[in-house]
């Protein structure tokens, strides 16, 4: 029994002429291709990612693509399989020549979905008033554009766990791990880890390294002190100023990222691909 079309619903949501081009180049491509059906399209204007109904997500650009389309599916998260027209994407793994060549097996749902962690955060102001968002990489507090270090107390399923001095603190998720997290100094995870990392930005005291800790505790950020200018970020994209008494707790969300590999594009492989390292990756037989 042959299988029934495979619906696709394509973001190519930033008008550079850059994403523009691969997603005109790649509409004809689809267009000419039986066995699929493209349920929607997002280039101009967001799609309601929580009513559509598909088997698979194209993204074209970089992982910030990906990580806006994770925001707005919410808690309905579909397959996504990224198209890289950024610069490094770890996530975004594939060209847009490697994904027509591969079309067939993606048609023929010869894909790998791997479950990867999320995560809720919530910012709890001093006057009561809260608002929780989701993220894939990384929930961070800055000092930002004040020029002074912040005084961070970390609790961890609530005990006390340490006070930072520093010029911000980076909780993330191992899909965030080569992210902000790496830039400061945090260790590469394995993807599908079920864990998170602390990692402290520019500490005052040279003992305070990154921590791994699991996934299924609260982190609890505390915040008696706060210079002007500091802030919230999550994934890079959400912003939230924050004031003296305010708490940002972070926990693992209800729902995970589904992320669409084409077999033969292994982590290991990416990481050397992506980061420079010397040579590639060889199979005991090569």
């Amino acid at each position: 029994m042959p299988l029934p079309p495979l619906r696709l619903i394509i973001l190519a949501r930033d008008e550079s002429p850059r994403i523009q081009n691969a997603w005109s180049e790649l509409e004809r491509f689809l267009r000419g291709e039986s066995g699929i059906e493209i349920v929607a399209a997002a280039v101009t204007d967001d799609l309601d990612l929580g009513v559509l109904q598909a088997d698979l997500v194209i993204v074209l650009g970089g992982d910030g693509a990906i990580l806006r389309a994770c925001r707005q599916m919410g808690t309905r998260q579909l397959p996504i399989l990224g198209v890289n027209l950024g610069r490094l994407g770890f996530l975004a793994d594939l060209s847009p020549q490697e994904f027509r060549d591969h079309f067939p097996q993606i048609r023929a749902r010869e894909l790998q979905v791997v479950e990867h962690l999320m995560f809720e955060c919530t910012l709890l102001r001093r006057d009561g008033a809260s608002e929780t968002h989701l993220g894939l990489n990384e929930a961070a507090v800055h000092s930002a554009g004040s020029l002074r270090m912040l005084d961070v107390a970390l609790e961890i399923d609530g005990e006390r766990v340490t006070t930072y001095s520093c010029d911000g603190l980076i909780i993330s998720t191992p899909v965030g791990s080569t992210a902000h997290s790496l830039s400061a100094g945090g260790p590469i995870l394995r993807q599908d880890l079920q864990a998170f990392v602390i990692t402290p930005i520019c500490p005052h005291t040279l003992t305070h390294r990154p921590v791994v800790d699991r996934a299924g505790c609260v982190y609890r950020l505390s915040l008696p002190e706060v210079p002007p200018g500091a802030m919230l970020v999550i994934d890079g994209q959400v912003r939230r100023p924050l004031e003296a008494g305010d708490a940002v707790e972070i926990r693992r969300a209800a729902v995970t990222f589904k992320l669409a590999k084409v077999p033969g594009f292994s982590y290991y492989a990416t990481l050397h691909r992506k980061l420079g390292w010397g040579g590639q990756p060889q199979s005991r037989n090569g």
